[in-house]
C-alpha cells in the first residue's frame, strides 16, 4: 500500500485524478464535485441571514462558522467561514435562492465566486499587427522601460528616443510579451517627483511613435491621467496601465471605454494605515475598480488586475499578499504582479536595488503558483526563463519544446 494526501483545488483536476484510478464515467459525475473542498468566507452579513444559511450548509453535510452572538441575535452583523465540497455548495445556494433576508443575492455572490475559481480567465486580444493571448499555465511577461529622470531602478538611462527603442527591442528579444512605457514615475515611496500632463506628454508621445514603428509586441502605458491616455491611445498604444484602478479621475474609465483596450487597474491606498484584512481591502478595491469601468461601458474582458505590491503597504504587509494572492481569482480576471526590485524585497535580503534579481524571481515563481498571469519587470531575459520553467512545472511535465 502507498498512501499519501493529495490537494484536489478545481473540478476539472478532480476528473483527472477519478479518471487515473479508472472510476467509470458516471462514477466520475458523480464524484468530481464531492472531491473539491473550498473554504468560502463572507464578511459582515447580517446575524438573521447568517443563521438562515449555517442552517441551510449544516443540512447538506457542509460547516459553517458564526461569530459568537450570531444565534440569539446579539450583534447585528457576523463573517462568516463556509466549509463544503462542491457538491455541498450546489445543493445550499439552490436552497437559498428561495429564502428571505437577501440571501438569493448573498447565494448568486458565492456562485459567481465559485464559478470564478473553477474557470481560468480566457483572454484573446487583437490589434492591428500586434495580439496578445492569456491561456492557463502561459506567463506573459511585461517588460518595463521608464523614460524618467528619477525612476528608483533605471531613472534616466532610457530617456532619449534612440535608448528607448533600442532597450524596447532587447527586452521583445529577450522575451518581453508585453512593453510597458512610463513617463512619470510612480514608485511607491518618497522621493518620485510629480510632473504635469504636458511633460509626460512631451516625454512619452516621440518614443511612443517610435516604439509602435518597430514592436511587434503590444505596448502599454502607465499612465493615471486621462488625457495622457487619450493622446497615447489614439497614437495607437494597446493598453493603459492606471496604479490608481480608475479611481483618481472618473474620466479615466471612459477615455478606456472609448478606446474598448484592456487596462490594468492596480490597487492603492493613500497611506499605510489597514484596518482589517488586508486582502479583503484589495478585493473591494478592485471590485469597486471594475464596477466604475463596467458603468462608463469598459468590457468586462478588458479588465487585468494588480495587487498593487509595495503601493501604501509595509513589508510585512507584501509579503502577506504575496502568500495569499490566489485570493484575487475569486475577481474572475487576469492577474498582473509587479513586484520586480522592489523595496521589500530588498528589506527581506538586505540588497540595493541592483540586485534583486533573485529576490524578483522567487515572487514571480510564488505568483505563477498562485494563479498570477503577467508578471511586470526590469530584468526580462532573466524572468521569462523563470517563467517558462515554473510554468512547465505547473502543467506536470507538458511543456513546449
Amino acid at each position: 500500500m502507498n498512501a499519501r494526501i493529495i490537494e484536489i483545488t478545481n473540478s476539472r483536476q478532480a476528473r483527472q485524478e477519478l479518471g487515473q484510478i479508472n472510476c467509470d464515467k458516471t462514477g466520475i459525475n458523480i464524484m468530481s464535485e464531492k472531491a473539491v473542498f473550498k473554504t468560502l468566507k463572507i464578511e459582515k452579513l447580517p446575524a438573521k441571514a447568517a443563521n438562515l444559511l449555517k442552517q441551510t450548509f449544516l443540512s447538506k453535510g457542509g460547516e459553517v462558522a458564526v461569530s459568537r452572538g450570531t444565534a440569539d441575535l446579539s450583534i447585528d452583523y457576523t463573517d462568516v467561514l463556509i466549509c463544503a465540497t462542491l457538491k455541498q455548495f450546489r445543493m445550499a445556494l439552490s436552497q437559498l435562492k428561495l429564502q428571505p433576508w437577501g440571501l438569493p443575492s448573498v447565494a448568486l455572490q458565492i456562485e459567481k465566486i465559485i464559478e470564478h475559481s473553477e474557470v481560468f480567465p480566457f483572454r484573446d486580444y487583437k490589434w492591428k499587427s500586434q495580439v496578445m493571448s492569456i491561456r492557463p499555465r502561459h506567463t506573459l511577461v511585461m517588460g518595463i522601460l521608464n523614460i524618467t529622470p528619477d525612476s528608483f531602478s533605471d531613472g534616466g538611462r532610457f530617456n532619449c528616443i534612440d535608448s528607448a527603442v533600442q532597450r524596447a527591442g532587447e527586452m521583445i528579444e529577450a522575451g518581453a510579451d508585453i512593453i510597458d512605457i512610463g513617463a512619470e514615475s510612480t514608485r511607491p515611496y518618497a522621493g518620485a517627483q510629480k510632473v504635469s500632463a504636458e511633460e509626460e506628454l512631451e516625454r512619452l508621445l516621440p518614443v511612443l511613435e517610435a516604439i509602435l514603428a518597430m514592436t511587434t509586441v503590444p505596448v502599454s502605458i502607465d499612465t493615471y491621467k486621462p488625457c495622457v491616455a487619450e493622446a497615447c491611445l489614439k497614437l495607437g498604444a494597446h493598453i493603459i496601465n492606471d496604479i490608481w484602478g480608475l479611481q483618481k479621475d472618473p474620466d479615466m474609465a471612459r477615455v478606456v471605454a472609448e478606446h474598448n483596450v484592456p487596462v490594468i487597474v492596480m490597487h492603492n491606498h493613500e497611506g499605510i494605515n489597514y484596518q482589517g484584512d488586508i486582502l479583503a481591502e484589495i478585493v473591494d478595491f478592485l471590485g469597486r475598480s471594475i464596477d466604475i469601468g463596467m458603468e462608463a461601458g469598459i468590457s468586462f474582458e478588458n479588465f487585468i488586475l494588480d495587487p498593487g505590491i509595495g503601493f501604501g503597504k509595509t513589508i510585512e504587509d507584501n509579503l502577506v499578499v504575496m502568500s495569499r494572492l490566489e485570493e484575487l481569482r475569486t475577481l474572475g480576471c487576469p492577474i498582473l504582479l509587479a513586484t520586480s526590485r522592489k523595496r521589500f524585497i530588498g528589506e527581506v535580503l538586505n540588497l540595493s536595488v541592483d540586485e534583486r534579481v533573485e529576490g524578483t524571481a522567487a515572487t514571480v515563481a510564488v505568483g505563477i503558483t498562485k494563479g498570477v498571469n503577467i508578471v511586470r519587470v526590469h530584468d526580462v531575459r532573466e524572468i521569462a526563463r523563470i517563467a517558462k520553467m515554473t510554468d512547465a512545472m505547473m502543467k506536470g511535465g507538458l511543456y513546449d519544446r
